[in-house]
C-alpha cells in the first residue's frame, strides 16, 4: 500500500490523502471519506486514518479529502450553494482517485454531516454505486417515543428519588451533547433511498449509540424509512454500545470489521472489473 498527498480539484483548492493497493488491477470502486463536521481528513480520533489503511489492506483504493474551507482545504472562490461546492469537491475527489486508480465508480462514506454529504451526493452524480452513512438521517418515531418514555415512567426507584428530593420528572439528557444531522423531511429521505437504490446503489446505514436523543432501537430503520429497508441492496447496522465517535478500541473494530465486510460482499476486490 501506497499513501501519497495530493493537491487537486478545478481551483487546485483541495487536499487529500490518496491511499492505492499494490495491486495495479483495475478496482471495481475507489471508496471516498469525507470531513465528519469540521474535523479534518484524518477523522475523529483518526477514524478516517485506521479506516481507509485497513480498506487500503484489503485491495480498495481509497482518497480521505478536505471539502473547501475545512482542514487544509481553501475555498474554490465559486459562488455555489452548499450542494453545489459540496458535489463538486467530491466530483474532483473522484476524478482524481480515478486518474490514480483506473476506477470508474465510487462508495462514499460520511459520519454525521459527512452522511449528509454523501446523501447530496449520491442522490445526483451517476458515479456513485454505493454508500456508508454513518449515525445519518433519523426520526424520532412513535417506536423512539415508546422506548424512551415508557421505561422511565415505569421505573418506581427513579421516582422515589425524584419525590424524596422534590422535583420534577427529569426528562433526560438535557446536559448532553447532541450530535445532530440537519433535518431533511423524512419524506424527501425516503424517496431520496428509493430514488438511489432504482439507480442500483448499494447503501449500508450504521448507527451508534452517540445518537440516542433521536435512535435508539435497529428496529427505527424501517419506523423511520419503511418498506424501502428491506430492499436487497440495503444494510442496517444498529452499534448500540457505541459513541458517536467510536473512541474506544471495541467499539471501532466492530465499526471498520461491518464496513470491510459490507464492501467484500457488495463490492468485491476479486471481481477485477469496473462496475
Amino acid at each position: 500500500m501506497q499513501e501519497q498527498a495530493f493537491r487537486f480539484g478545478r481551483a487546485r483548492h483541495l487536499i487529500g490523502i490518496a491511499g492505492l493497493p499494490a495491486s495495479t488491477a483495475p478496482a471495481a470502486v475507489g471508496v471516498i471519506v469525507l470531513n465528519a463536521g469540521l474535523v479534518h481528513r484524518i477523522g475523529p480520533f483518526r477514524l478516517h486514518v485506521e479506516l481507509t489503511r485497513r480498506l487500503n489492506a484489503h485491495g480498495y483504493p481509497t482518497l480521505r479529502f478536505d471539502l473547501s474551507t475545512i482542514g487544509d482545504s481553501a475555498s474554490s472562490g465559486e459562488s455555489h450553494t452548499r450542494k453545489q461546492q459540496i458535489c463538486a469537491d467530491v466530483g474532483d475527489a473522484m476524478n482524481l482517485l480515478g486518474e490514480q486508480a483506473a476506477c470508474k465508480r465510487f462508495v462514499l462514506i460520511g459520519l454525521c454531516s459527512g452522511s449528509q454529504c454523501a446523501h447530496m451526493v449520491a442522490c445526483v452524480d451517476d458515479k456513485v454505486a454505493g454508500a456508508v452513512f454513518l449515525d445519518g438521517y433519523a426520526y424520532r418515531t412513535v417506536g423512539y417515543r415508546l422506548r424512551y418514555y415508557l421505561p422511565r415512567l415505569l421505573d418506581a426507584q427513579r421516582w422515589l428519588r425524584v419525590l424524596s428530593r422534590g422535583r420534577r420528572v427529569p426528562q433526560g439528557g438535557s446536559g448532553e451533547p447532541a450530535f445532530t444531522v440537519a433535518p431533511l423531511p423524512q419524506a424527501v429521505v425516503r424517496a431520496d433511498f428509493a430514488g438511489m437504490l432504482d439507480r442500483g446503489l448499494k447503501l449500508c446505514l450504521i448507527y451508534s449509540g452517540g445518537i440516542s436523543r433521536y435512535f435508539n432501537h435497529a428496529r427505527q430503520f424501517r419506523e423511520c424509512f419503511g418498506r424501502v429497508i428491506t430492499h436487497p441492496h440495503v444494510s442496517t447496522r444498529f452499534l448500540k454500545e457505541a459513541d458517536h465517535t467510536y473512541i474506544l478500541t471495541g467499539d471501532r473494530n466492530r465499526l471498520l470489521e461491518s464496513i470491510e465486510r459490507w464492501l467484500s460482499q457488495s463490492f468485491p476486490v476479486t471481481s477485477g472489473a469496473n462496475l
